[in-house]
């Protein structure tokens, strides 16, 4: 690790803690993410070299942060560390929202348009080559604030998913993003959980704040039923076989403007098709990248 100069600690993330640092040969910023590995493992256990694969095969595509390096070293008790070299990014999304928040101003709706475009981008590359996100949320969503580029940071929690689909726990996802059929229960999901995901950072890029923000799993079904109606089986069918399911109020579904009043016809549509109930029926984010919402974008540039 004498390569890099650690600048100061940047934050804490699920596996561990990242850093600013500075590779001395190059004089280059790169990010740190330092993870320790289990303690009964000789060597690296399989499990991080499937996510190290998984990353550097993501990495050749714009919009997902690239990995740079891996490095392994000791810490003062002997034990293995594992070092992620990421390239450095300035900000993320949940920063930039709160700095409009805090002006009480909102972002431009063209901005919207070019960071959203960049998300589906980002998504269908990785759900094309078979990888769910789980936990995409604003904070996981890192930006230059020069170029507006957005890319998907944190896919330490995909897997890289096969068909048949194996189950998945359903402790991930956060629970301000995580889509209806995970907190129902559903062991067995796919890609629409991260369309669902980028439909509510979608919604609060426009309005600058989240659009269903429970404090546990039982409020946030209930923050959604509230906005969208409570869903049947003629909306969604096998949900009442799903494990959570239970009677919940009856709410009737509210118009999308009513929540997102300065999203445009074009936006709304798009919105309501990240949002649907029955999770085959939301739209993927490759159809979500031909949406005439994105229209108006030179998107050779995106």
């Amino acid at each position: 690790m004498d390569a890099y100069e650690k600048l100061e600690k940047v934050g804490e993330g699920t596996y561990g803690k990242v850093y600013k640092a500075i590779e001395k040969n190059t004089g280059k910023i790169v990010a740190l993410k330092k993870t320790r590995l289990p303690e009964d493992e000789e060597g690296v256990p399989p499990t991080t070299l499937r996510e190290v694969s998984i990353l550097r095969m993501l990495s050749i595509d714009p919009h997902v942060v690239r990995l740079l390096d891996l490095k392994q070293g000791q810490n003062k008790e002997g034990k293995t560390i594992l070092y992620l070299v990421f390239e450095y990014m300035d900000t993320d999304l949940k920063k930039y929202i709160k700095s409009f928040r805090a002006n009480h101003s909102l972002i431009p709706s063209k901005i919207v348009k070019t960071l959203m475009y960049q998300l589906c981008k980002g998504i269908a590359f990785c759900h094309g080559h078979g990888v769910l996100h789980r936990d995409l949320k604003p904070h996981n969503l890192l930006m230059d604030r020069k170029t507006m580029m957005l890319k998907i940071a944190d896919l330490g929690l995909s897997r890289a998913f096969t068909v048949p689909m194996k189950k998945y726990t359903h402790e991930i996802l956060t629970l301000w993003y995580r889509a209806p059929e995970v907190l129902l229960g559903a062991t067995h999901y796919s890609t629409p959980v991260d369309i669902w995901s980028v439909g509510c950072i979608f919604a609060e890029l426009v309005t600058t704040q989240p659009l269903f923000a429970g404090d546990s799993e039982l409020q946030q079904l209930l923050h959604i039923f509230r906005l969208l109606g409570t869903p049947n089986e003629q909306v969604w069918p096998g949900l009442s076989k799903l494990p959570n399911w239970h009677e919940y109020p009856q709410w009737t579904p509210k118009n999308l403007s009513t929540a997102v009043p300065t999203l445009d016809t074009n936006g709304l549509d798009l919105l309501s098709k990240m949002l649907q109930y029955e999770p085959a029926k939301r739209i993927s984010a490759k159809k979500a990248m031909e949406h005439p919402y994105f229209d108006e974008l030179n998107k050779a540039y995106l």
